[in-house]
């Protein structure tokens, strides 16, 4: 299997040891993600490891349909990639493309699983490989494994965990299924939920009708690192500064270095009243 090609769809460095499991077992013949710039996560280890990649702000380019065609893959990986994969590009592979979702479906579909679980208190998510097709996470299942959230897992150290999972259990699926011994099973679209987009005001925090302490620090920890759990408020007499609430108990205001509760409340006693039922 190690002549296999394989193509990957994906960005963000929550994808590495994705892309490391794929160049480790299988022919990576391309990496497609929306990532431009050197420093950027995939760009940056695709460089370092010598791994061709190209940099795309849409799918829908006909010369790009053609350079896939050309590297006669069988059959592509997308994994937190962000963009609309149109028919003309799904139907390029002979055997498809293989999806890693980061919730356990067809719970939590689209584009915010991993906060969504956060939010809602949930104790246990996971991973889910599917076979793609032309509706949001709607494809037939290959395999799911699950994982504990734990009480301190973030968007960002869950998202870590999942894909690291993911690129485990992505080895054996590819390999089964182009061998003919994995056939994929349909999902129960009765029980489908979705998630929505994220916008910078599902962070605010309003304190004239605050949350609780629990549901505050959900919000703290599954919209880290964005949008941020959020308010403004006057410290010092000043002008309304952004307030960021951390995980760890941190603060954070507006151009200053995050710190502890009790640093906070004891350099700008006038918000500790605001703020001290949540620490």
């Amino acid at each position: 299997m190690n002549n296999v090609k394989i193509i990957l769809f994906g960005s963000s460095r929550f994808i590495i040891p994705v892309i490391e499991n794929l160049r480790k077992n299988f022919d990576l013949v391309m990496v497609i993600t929306t990532e431009k710039n050197p420093g950027d996560s995939v760009p940056s280890f695709c460089q370092t490891n010598k791994i061709p990649f190209l940099s795309v702000t849409t799918l829908s380019d006909p010369k790009l349909k053609s350079s896939i065609i050309n590297l006669k893959s069988p059959v592509a990986v997308l994994s937190y990639f962000g963009l609309f994969v149109p028919d003309s590009i799904l139907n390029s592979f002979p055997k498809g493309i293989i999806n890693i979702h980061p919730s356990l479906l067809p719970k939590y579909r689209g584009p915010t699983p991993v906060q969504t679980a956060i939010l809602n208190g949930e104790t246990t998510t996971g991973v889910t490989i599917i076979k793609l097709d032309s509706e949001i996470d709607h494809g037939k299942i290959f395999t799911q494994k699950t994982i504990e959230i734990s009480e301190k897992d973030t968007t960002s150290t869950l998202h870590e965990k999942l894909f690291s999972l993911g690129g485990e259990q992505l080895i054996p699926v590819i390999k089964d299924y182009l061998n003919g011994s994995l056939k994929p099973q349909e999902q129960d679209h009765s029980n489908a939920t979705f998630t929505k987009r994220l916008s910078r005001n599902d962070g605010y925090i309003d304190f004239n009708n605050p949350p609780s302490k629990e549901k505050l620090d959900r919000m703290i920890r599954a919209y880290h690192p964005w949008p941020g759990a959020w308010t403004k408020f006057k410290v010092k007499s000043s002008k309304l500064k952004v307030i960021k609430f951390l995980p760890d108990k941190k603060i954070q205001i507006e151009g200053k270095k995050p710190m502890s509760y009790k640093d906070f409340t004891n350099g700008y006693p006038e918000a500790k009243e605001k703020i001290e039922r949540f620490f």
